[in-house]
């Protein structure tokens, strides 16, 4: 590959990083200082456990209040956590050299390791919006689309240089990203009463679903050597693309989502 190509790359990825770090920078504002419902929109976290009644003397499920979650800031977070993920491969010198090896191998790990992250904590922040509070079941969520992620690494890790491709990783990985949707559909259909759901909340959905997809798809066109997807950098614009699109749409979707009655 060549050492061009990394230099337009490495430009490419300051670029990305710059877009995700402005949004990142106003949507903090926004959510700290000028829309006061997203400012004031904290979702209870609770904890359920098992106690003793002594009334009725019997074990009950009780619960209590941990703490509120600054729901705006998190939302903020998402964006800037890809911010810095962009500036870690793209401005130190020696981490830059590490992510471009890398690439020669058909790998990048900084690229899952921020998905797992950035992804997980978005996902919370939608299934908070479906009216999921639980410690416990948030929890789940989050280490469940994050093993998601690492099967993607796990993926480029076992196939790198070989001709013969195993697709364990990617199945697996596919089940697992679908347990938290479960989780937030259990809830965001409970009631039956489909046409109460608000606009907001089936955007953020169907967003997430095309996101869901076109992740999976990129990885599928890489592996299957697909026409520009013979090149692995080809593929690795694509995600930095996707990751820009999708994550921007998707944040000021639940952001503004956050402000609805």
């Amino acid at each position: 590959m060549a050492q061009a190509t990394f230099t337009r790359l490495r430009r490419f990825n300051r670029i990305m990083g710059a877009l995700h770090l402005v949004q990142g920078i106003a949507m903090l504002f926004l959510a700290t200082t000028v829309i006061q419902n997203i400012a004031e929109f904290k979702p209870q976290i609770n904890q359920f456990y098992i106690a003793f009644n002594p009334q009725t003397q019997s074990l009950e499920v009780a619960s209590r209040q941990l703490f509120e979650l600054p729901f705006g800031i998190f939302v903020a977070l998402f964006l800037l956590i890809s911010a810095l993920a962009h500036a870690l491969i793209s401005l130190p010198n020696k981490l830059n050299a590490i992510y471009n090896r890398d690439l020669a191998k058909g790998i990048n790990k900084f690229r899952w390791f921020e998905y797992a992250l950035s992804s997980s904590v978005m996902i919370v922040l939608i299934a908070t919006l479906f009216g999921i509070y639980d410690i416990v079941s948030l929890v789940l969520i989050f280490l469940v689309n994050a093993a998601m992620n690492l099967f993607g690494l796990d993926m480029e890790l076992i196939n790198s240089g070989k001709s013969k491709v195993n697709w364990g990783p990617f199945i697996w990985g596919s089940i697992a990203g679908i347990a938290p949707w479960i989780a937030i559909f259990v809830y965001m259909f409970g009631t039956g009463e489909f046409d109460r759901v608000p606009w907001f909340v089936w955007a953020i959905v169907g967003t997430y679903f095309v996101a869901f997809n076109t992740f999976p798809i990129n990885m599928v066109l890489q592996y299957k050597k697909i026409g520009k997807w013979r090149d692995y950098l080809y593929g690795e614009r694509t995600y930095i693309v996707l990751s820009l699109v999708a994550k921007s749409i998707l944040a000021w979707l639940v952001l503004f989502g956050a402000m609805q009655p």
